[in-house]
C-alpha cells in the first residue's frame, strides 16, 4: 500500500511540475484569427475614443484654418466607420474653407509681406478637402469643389504662388477619380476635351482607365487624339503640353502582348497611345513645331523690353498692359519654339518611329540655335533620380548642368552602396569627385563594410573606426548601421550599439539636425525595445515645448511662428515640421503601448500639438495614410539627393 501511495505522490509531483510549462506552451502559442479579429476590434474601438477627443477639443482652436484640418483628416478616418458623420464633417471643413475664402482679400494677398501663408491656407486647405474627399466618393468630391468654387479668389486676387486655381484642382481631382470611378472620369474627361480644354491630367484618366475599362480608354484614347491633331496647337498652349506628355513615354505594347503587359506599361510608364495613334500624333506635333522661325533682333529687343516693363512701378496700368500684351503671331511663335524644344526631348523616339523626319527636326533646330536645351536636359536627370539607380543617375551625370553633375555622381555612388556594390561605389567617387565628396563617400563604403562584416570578435577594428570618425553625424550612422547588422544574431549586441548612440543624442538639441537625430535613434529602438523609443522621444518633446513657448514670445519680431496666436497644424516652419515628426514618431509607437502613446503625447503642453500627435497616433491604429499637404517646402517624403 505504502508502494502505491508512494507512487501516487510522485505521479503528482510531476504532473503539477508539468502544467506551468504546458500553460506557457499555451501561452506562446499564436492567436487565433478570431482572437486577432477581437483585438484589432478593440484597437480600433480605443482609436476612435481618440479621435472623438480630437474633435471635440479642436472645437476650441482659435485659428479657422486647424479647425477645417482636424474636420478633414478626422472625416477621412471615420468614413468607413460612420460615414454619415464623416459627411457631415466634410461639410463642416467646407463650410470653414468657403468663410476662410470669403474673408481673403485681394490686398491680403498682394500686400500683406509678412504672412504669406495666411493667403496661401484657404485655397491650399480647399485643395486637401477636395482631393481627400475624393479617395472616398467622387461625387462628393465634385460637390465640395462646387460649393467653394463661388467663394474662390478671383484670378486678379490671386499671386504667382497661389494653389487654388479651379483648373488646377479640378485637373488633378480628374487624375485621382479615375481608379476610383472610371465612368465619372470617362464622363468629365470628355466634357474637358468638348470644352476646348487639354488637361494634363488626361493621359492620367487614360492610363488609370486602360486597367479599369478597356472600352472606356479605348473611346477616350480616339477622341483625345482625333482633338489634338484637329487643335491649333500654336495658339493652344495646353494642347502641345498634352500632346507632348503623350509621346513622351512612347507607344504601348502591341496589342499581342499580355493584357498584364499592357496593364503594367500603361499605368506605370505613361504608354498609353496605340501605335498608329502615337505615330499619328508625333506627325502632327513635328509639323506644328516646323513653323518655328528664329527670333529677329528687333523681336528679342521688344521681349526684352516688355520683361523690364512688367516689374517697373513707373509704369501706368494701362500702359504697362500694351507693353506686355504679345501679339497673336508672337504667341504662335512662342509656342512653335516651345513644341519644338519638347521634341528635341523625343529625337530617340522620332528616330524610331518616324525615321525619315528626324534630320527635318534636327535641321529646324540648329537653325533656331537649340543646340544645348538647358530645360531638356534636366529632365533628363530628374528622370534619372526618379528611377533611382546607380545606372540612372550615372548615365545622366555626363549631360546634366555643370552644377549638379558632382552631387548626381556622388548619390550614384551612394545608389551602388545601397544596391550592395561597394566595388562600384568606391570606383565611381575615384573616377569622379573631387577629395572632399569622394572621401565622404570612400568613408561611407568603409563603414558599410565594417558593419555588415560586424561580429563581436571585431569590437576592436569598430572601436578603432569610431575613433576616427569627425562628427556626431557619423558616429550615430555608423552605430545605427552596426546595430541593424547585429540584431538579428545578437540582439543584445544591437542594444548595446543603440544606447552608444542615444548617449550621444541624449543632450539639448542645438539644431534642427539634433533633433533628427534623435528621431532616428528613436526608430532604432522600435523594433528591439519600444519602451527605449519613447525614452528618447520624451526629452526633445519638453524641449520643443521650451522652443515654442520662446517662438511664441519672439513672434512678429524675430520669427512668424504663430499665426492668430495659435500654431499651425501644417508644417509651415522648421519649428512646426519637427512637432509633426516628432507626432509621427509617437504615432508610429501607438500599436505597440497605446497608453504611453497617449502620456507621450500630453507631453506637449500645446493643444496644437497634442492635436497633431493624436490624430498620427489614430492614423497609425487604423492603417490611414493622410493624403500630402501641397505645401512642399517642409514636406519630410523624401529629397531630391540623399546626404551622404
Amino acid at each position: 500500500m505504502k508502494i502505491w501511495t508512494t507512487a501516487f505522490l510522485i505521479l503528482m509531483v510531476a504532473l503539477g511540475a508539468a502544467t506551468p510549462g504546458i500553460a506557457q506552451d499555451e501561452a506562446k502559442s499564436p492567436p487565433t484569427d478570431e482572437q486577432q479579429q477581437t483585438e484589432k476590434a478593440e484597437q480600433e474601438k480605443k482609436a476612435f475614443a481618440i479621435l472623438d477627443q480630437v474633435v471635440n477639443e479642436a472645437q476650441t482652436l482659435r485659428l479657422a484654418e486647424n479647425r477645417v484640418r482636424v474636420q478633414i483628416g478626422a472625416a477621412d478616418m471615420l468614413w468607413q466607420r460612420n460615414e454619415g458623420r464623416a459627411r457631415s464633417l466634410f461639410a463642416l471643413a467646407a463650410e470653414g474653407v468657403a468663410e476662410m475664402l470669403r474673408n481673403t482679400t485681394q490686398d491680403a494677398a498682394m500686400n500683406d509681406r509678412r504672412r504669406p501663408n495666411q493667403f496661401r491656407g484657404p485655397g491650399q486647405l480647399r485643395q486637401e478637402l477636395v482631393l481627400t474627399a475624393a479617395r472616398r466618393d467622387a461625387s462628393l468630391a465634385y460637390q465640395l469643389l462646387a460649393a467653394t468654387r463661388s467663394v474662390a479668389p478671383t484670378t486678379e486676387a490671386r499671386n504667382a504662388r497661389a494653389v487654388d486655381s479651379d483648373e488646377n484642382l479640378e485637373q488633378r481631382l480628374l487624375s485621382q477619380i479615375a481608379a476610383l470611378d472610371p465612368k465619372l472620369a470617362l464622363q468629365n474627361a470628355e466634357q474637358m476635351l468638348d470644352k476646348g480644354q487639354y488637361s494634363r491630367s488626361l493621359a492620367d484618366v487614360l492610363a488609370q482607365l486602360q486597367t479599369k475599362d478597356k472600352e472606356a480608354a479605348a473611346k477616350l484614347e480616339d477622341k483625345i487624339v482625333k482633338r489634338l491633331q484637329s487643335a491649333n496647337m500654336l495658339s493652344t498652349l495646353d494642347a502641345g503640353v498634352l500632346a507632348l506628355s503623350l509621346l513622351r513615354s512612347g507607344p504601348r505594347p502591341a496589342d499581342n502582348a499580355t493584357s498584364g503587359e499592357i496593364s503594367a506599361a500603361s499605368a506605370n510608364s505613361g504608354q498609353v497611345l496605340a501605335s498608329s495613334a502615337y505615330t499619328g500624333l508625333m506627325g502632327t506635333v513635328i509639323d506644328a513645331a516646323l513653323k518655328a522661325t528664329p527670333q529677329s533682333a528687333t523681336t528679342q529687343r521688344t521681349t526684352t523690353n516688355r520683361t523690364r516693363g512688367r516689374n517697373n512701378p513707373g509704369n501706368g496700368l494701362a500702359a504697362q498692359a500694351a507693353a506686355t500684351e504679345p501679339t497673336s503671331a508672337e504667341v504662335e511663335q512662342s509656342n512653335a519654339r516651345r513644341l519644338l524644344a519638347g521634341l528635341q526631348r523625343l529625337l530617340p523616339q522620332i528616330d524610331q518611329y518616324l525615321p525619315a523626319r528626324g534630320q527635318v527636326v534636327r535641321q529646324k533646330m540648329t537653325e533656331l540655335g537649340m543646340g544645348d536645351n538647358t530645360r531638356a536636359r534636366m529632365g533628363d536627370v530628374m528622370s534619372a533620380v526618379q528611377q533611382g539607380t546607380a545606372d540612372s543617375l550615372l548615365a545622366a551625370a555626363p549631360s546634366a548642368p555643370p552644377m549638379m553633375q558632382s552631387r548626381l555622381y556622388q548619390q550614384a555612388a551612394l545608389k551602388a552602396l545601397d544596391e550592395g556594390n561597394a566595388d562600384r561605389a568606391r570606383q565611381i567617387a575615384n573616377d569622379h569627385l573631387e577629395p572632399a565628396a569622394r572621401d565622404s563617400v570612400l568613408r561611407a563604403v568603409d563603414f558599410r563594410k565594417t558593419s555588415e562584416n560586424f561580429d563581436s570578435s571585431k569590437m576592436d577594428e569598430v572601436r578603432q573606426t569610431l575613433a576616427t570618425l569627425r562628427s556626431d553625424d557619423e558616429r550615430i550612422d555608423f552605430l545605427l548601421q552596426l546595430s541593424n547588422t547585429a540584431k538579428k544574431n545578437n540582439p543584445k549586441q544591437a542594444l548595446e550599439f543603440l544606447d552608444e548612440a542615444r548617449q550621444i543624442t541624449n543632450r539639448r538639441a542645438a539644431s534642427y539636425q539634433q533633433f533628427e537625430q534623435q528621431l532616428k535613434v528613436a526608430d532604432a529602438f522600435k523594433e528591439l525595445e519600444p519602451a527605449r523609443s519613447f525614452e528618447v522621444l520624451e526629452p526633445g518633446i519638453m524641449q520643443l515645448n521650451e522652443l515654442l513657448s520662446a517662438a511664441a514670445t519672439l513672434n512678429g519680431f524675430e520669427v512668424n511662428v504663430f499665426q492668430e496666436g495659435e500654431l499651425p497644424l501644417e508644417a509651415r516652419s522648421g519649428l512646426s515640421n519637427m512637432v509633426n515628426r516628432y507626432g509621427q514618431a509617437i504615432g508610429a509607437l501607438a500599436k505597440t503601448d497605446l497608453e504611453r502613446a497617449q502620456t507621450v503625447a500630453n507631453r506637449f503642453q500645446l493643444a496644437e500639438s497634442r492635436i497633431v500627435a493624436k490624430l498620427a497616433i489614430v492614423r497609425n491604429m487604423l492603417g490611414v495614410e493622410a493624403v500630402p499637404s501641397s505645401n512642399s517646402r517642409f514636406r519630410t517624403m523624401g529629397t531630391f539627393f540623399q546626404r551622404p
